[in-house]
């Protein structure tokens, strides 16, 4: 079991080098230019040419930060963004127990407390700023990201992911619930700090969010806990809505189609205004959300 997760671990990192490329070069093409083309074929080596340059790099810390949660916040970042992974359905001697959507949400609130730790020990009004504002939006939209996975425990009976590919066979939930999927996709935004949602690193009103202090390692660790969560949320979203299938190739071509969609995004919306954050958080997700979670209660008793 511990081989087998290592190596989904390597496997993950391998493909967050290259999510960070096929963001560069699909921004690059919305943005009608190359994106990275020098290095090897089509540019496929520039994630290993960052990845040595912002390694190498001189890490510099704070006089004024509290040293140890200022070094540990990014590490645990990381950290609980790989063991999400262990929920994955595989059946190839991992873990994946039937709690994997309670013990899912209890990693995705767990991220809070690096966000937190990172801004406050470094010690700098806009770490703590920009750390604020980025707990605050995370937990307001986690409302509602547990409240559509609670309506499909509803539907199901289960809090198994393999009992979600078993009833999607013959029709998938994205089918069923066409309004509920399109909230997933805007809470899970919201939840990884992604555009347009992205104020917790609002380069133009803080100067780079809560990770302000942080240069060469633990810059790095930051992003790649983000980018470990935006695979990870195509893979939860696939199980959810596209019907799974974790051990064929089509789990993993709907898993690249829903990070395609993280990056047009990203490339095409601008950020919202600050006041409208919390207004579709309470206003407009959590009302439709808890529409459906009533509703599925309902249907299920009739069913019964």
């Amino acid at each position: 079991m511990v081989v087998s997760y290592l190596m989904l671990m390597v496997c993950v990192l391998v493909g967050v080098a290259f999510v960070t490329l096929l963001e560069r070069k699909i921004l690059g093409y919305i943005q009608i230019r190359k994106g990275p083309n020098k290095l090897g074929i089509l540019g496929l080596f520039q994630p290993f040419s960052d990845a040595v340059k912002l390694f190498t790099k001189e890490q510099s810390v704070p006089l004024m930060s509290n040293f140890l949660p200022y070094y540990l916040s990014p590490i645990f970042s990381l950290f609980i963004a790989l063991i999400l992974w262990s929920v994955m359905p595989y059946e190839l001697g991992l873990v994946g127990f039937d709690m994997g959507m309670l013990f899912f949400l209890c990693c995705l609130s767990l991220g809070v407390y690096p966000l937190m730790g990172a801004g406050w020990s470094s010690n700098c009004k806009y770490s703590l700023l920009g750390s604020l504002r980025a707990v605050a939006q995370t937990i307001s939209y986690e409302v509602s990201l547990a409240l559509i996975l609670l309506s499909y425990i509803f539907l199901t009976g289960s809090f198994s992911f393999k009992e979600l590919e078993l009833y999607q066979e013959n029709l998938w939930f994205f089918w069923l619930t066409i309004p509920l999927s399109m909230v997933w996709l805007g809470s899970c935004l919201a939840e990884m700090n992604r555009t347009p949602f992205d104020f917790a690193e609002g380069e133009s009103e803080l100067v780079s969010g809560f990770n302000t202090e942080y240069s060469s390692g633990g810059f790095v660790l930051i992003f790649m806990a983000e980018y470990v969560s935006i695979l990870f949320m195509s893979g939860v979203s696939t199980l959810l809505f596209f019907g799974g299938g974790v051990l064929g190739l089509s789990f993993y071509i709907k898993l690249v189609v829903t990070s395609f969609l993280f990056i047009w995004v990203r490339g095409t919306l601008p950020r919202l205004r600050y006041d409208k954050l919390m207004y579709m958080a309470w206003k407009s997700f959590l009302p439709l959300s808890l529409n459906f979670l009533i509703f599925f209660m309902g249907l299920k008793l009739i069913l019964i």
